[in-house]
């Protein structure tokens, strides 16, 4: 028998542990659904499963299709108020339609046309920009713009005005991250808008930020505090692939450094904590040589995962997938994970990592591939 009283709806269940279902049984369960309430023991084993049951679910995106669906945008759909961007959200299958790549994290392509802003606005959530291939729109940070170009990982932290502005002949396109899910489950989302043009349309090789913070191992004497965000606006592709070429280079003249035989890694940083550039995103980027292949891993928290370049497959739980340039899995919570390299293979991830390590509840299984 089960109840139809909305919002709480109860049954009746037969199995080891639960009681017989008695008359008497069935009208304490109505009891309980009048005051909306739950007994644990009929719901013991969905609340608290052996290991994590996420609802999401893996899921792999083409990037060709997602931009072909995108210029199809810009050609239809004008940007400015109310709208604010023409940003295209991945919505994973097993979230009823929600907006969303994750639980907790979102994932859009966002496509600016030729000499078109991006109004002003800012949001309690934070941001980044990755961009897998073009260049000409410079993002404006609280008035600080931010030039974006082909392998730059660059930030929009919470609370910070932000425009964008395409300054070439030629659209643009580029990935957009950020913590929506989890912002819009704890209730905690402010947005306010700004100027509906980006003041500041100068289009500068570094942005203030980059001159200031972007300096390897140096840090200005004169911002002593910690930042709950990094400063740095802009994480340029140069370094990154001079970092994992280095790992690589290192590791085949017999020195430690990579992740794991032929997989080199490195985590984008902010300089004033050594810790995660924002407090609920984490950033990497991954290199596996050609024909490597990386261990099968697990870990609690959601991730998604974009090919920056070159070609491979992708295994998430039981499914599995040949990628290419621009592709996007999502990666679920403690659903194994592992990457075969066809070519030289470079992925970017994000994650969803320091909640779960803040609130202790972070754990990680690696088997070797």
């Amino acid at each position: 028998m089960t109840a139809t009283v909305s919002p709480v709806t109860l049954q009746v269940k037969d199995g080891p542990g639960q009681p017989d279902p008695t008359p008497e049984l069935h009208e304490l369960y109505r009891g309980f659904e009048q005051e909306l309430l739950v007994p644990l023991w009929t719901e013991i084993g969905d609340l608290m499963p052996s290991s994590p049951r996420p609802a999401a679910r893996s899921h792999l995106w083409r990037w060709a299709k997602l931009l072909g669906l995108a210029q199809r945008s810009g050609e239809l759909v004008p940007v400015g108020r109310g709208g604010e961007r023409r940003a295209i959200a991945l919505a994973n299958p097993g979230l009823g339609g929600a907006p969303y790549a994750t639980p907790t994290l979102w994932a859009a392509i966002q496509y600016l046309n030729p000499r078109e802003d991006a109004p002003v606005h800012r949001h309690t959530q934070h941001a980044f920009r990755f961009v897998v291939e073009g260049e000409g729109v410079w993002t404006v940070v609280d008035g600080d713009p931010v030039a974006m170009r082909r392998g730059d990982f660059l930030l929009t932290p919470g609370w910070r005005f932000h425009g964008h502005h395409n300054q070439a002949d030629t659209p643009m396109a580029w990935l957009d991250g950020l913590d929506i899910p989890f912002v819009h489950h704890t209730g905690s989302s402010f947005f306010e808008l700004g100027p509906d043009k980006v003041a500041d349309r100068s289009t500068p090789d570094r942005s203030r930020a980059e001159r200031l913070w972007a300096h390897p191992g140096l840090r200005p004497v004169s911002q002593p505090e910690a930042q709950t965000s990094s400063p740095i606006a802009a994480y340029r592709w140069e370094h990154t692939d001079a970092a994992l070429a280095d790992q690589l280079d290192l590791e085949a003249a017999g020195h430690p450094g990579v992740l794991e035989p032929g997989h080199a890694a490195v985590r984008f940083s902010n300089p004033t904590t050594g810790g995660d550039v924002m407090p609920t995103i984490r950033a990497e980027m991954h290199r596996l040589r050609a024909g490597g292949s990386s261990a099968t891993r697990r870990e609690v928290g959601s991730a998604v995962w974009q090919v920056f370049d070159g070609t491979g497959r992708v295994r998430v739980g039981e499914r599995e997938w040949e990628v290419d340039r621009g592709d996007l899995v999502a990666v679920p919570s403690w659903q194994p994970l592992t990457i075969a390299a066809g070519s030289q293979l470079d992925l970017f991830r994000f994650s969803d990592s320091p909640i779960f390590e803040r609130l202790n509840a972070d754990r990680v299984q690696v088997d070797a591939s």
